[in-house]
């Protein structure tokens, strides 16, 4: 039995690097002070929300510039998921994913650029995407037909600004984000991270609701709708194989079809 502790951040995060990396350092020390071999950070950790409803934009960074050498020397022994916006070849930002190990970068997905694939890493072989593209059965299907175990999902998920509710639990696109994160670890039999930015940026009011969900659909571990860690303890091989062999090998043929 080989149990990982892992967990999914819910934090604010803006424009500030500076503010954004004090904030992950912080993170970071307690994760590791509390036994965290995959932390997942939200989209958008260096540099806030990047999107046309922010009120600005936030800084382009360098794939392989300094942020991200810097990001991995905080990362030390942990696995590390987290966001930023990425200068592309036009100039323009491009919300990005990276994981990082204190050795460097293992993987990297770039939203609505890259296709969806696993990388290995010292918990496991891990898939990433970024916030809206878990609506999509097929993405999270993809990283399950390229061998992933562990699916992480970062996001800067807002709550809806058409008849609001007070009440971040009861707004409609909580529920959404809440059923998204659960279906796409059960169809797919994946232990599954959700990490999502919390706080408010402009007019935006962020749902928080970081969670991890077994690969059998279960919440469990959830932040709710405020600032924290959701943090589980899981045997990755012992959980997604039995979920896999309790639907009777079904994923491999529709992980075909879906290819």
């Amino acid at each position: 039995m080989r149990t990982t502790r892992v967990a999914a951040v819910a934090a604010p995060f803006g424009r500030d690097l500076d503010e954004c990396f004090a904030r992950i350092e912080r993170v970071v020390a307690l994760a590791r002070a509390r036994g965290v071999q995959l932390l997942a950070l939200p989209e958008a950790s260096l540099g806030g929300y990047l999107g046309d409803d922010a009120p600005d934009a936030p800084p382009a960074l360098d794939p392989d510039g300094p942020e991200i050498r810097r990001l991995a020397a905080i990362a030390g022994d942990l696995v590390l998921c987290a966001g930023y916006c990425e200068r592309s070849d036009t100039g323009s930002g491009q919300s990005s994913a990276v994981c990082v190990t204190g050795d460097g970068v293992l993987g990297r997905h770039r939203s609505a650029r890259d296709a969806f694939g696993a990388f290995d890493t010292p918990v496991g072989r891990i898939g990433m995407m970024i916030s809206y593209e878990k609506a999509f059965p097929e993405s999270a299907r993809a990283l399950a037909a390229d061998g992933a175990a562990i699916g992480v999902c970062l996001s800067a998920w807002a709550a809806t600004r058409a008849n609001a509710s007070p009440d971040l639990g009861r707004d409609r696109w909580t529920r959404r984000f809440d059923l998204f994160d659960q279906a796409r670890a059960v169809e797919n039999q994946l232990l599954w991270l959700s990490a999502n930015q919390s706080g408010r940026l402009g007019d935006l009011r962020f749902v928080a609701s970081a969670k991890v969900v077994d690969p059998g659909g279960d919440v469990l571990a959830t932040t709710g709708v405020a600032a924290g860690a959701a943090i589980a303890d899981v045997d990755v091989e012992e959980a997604v194989g039995l979920a896999r062999r309790a639907l009777s090998g079904r994923l491999t043929p529709l992980a075909a079809a879906a290819v």
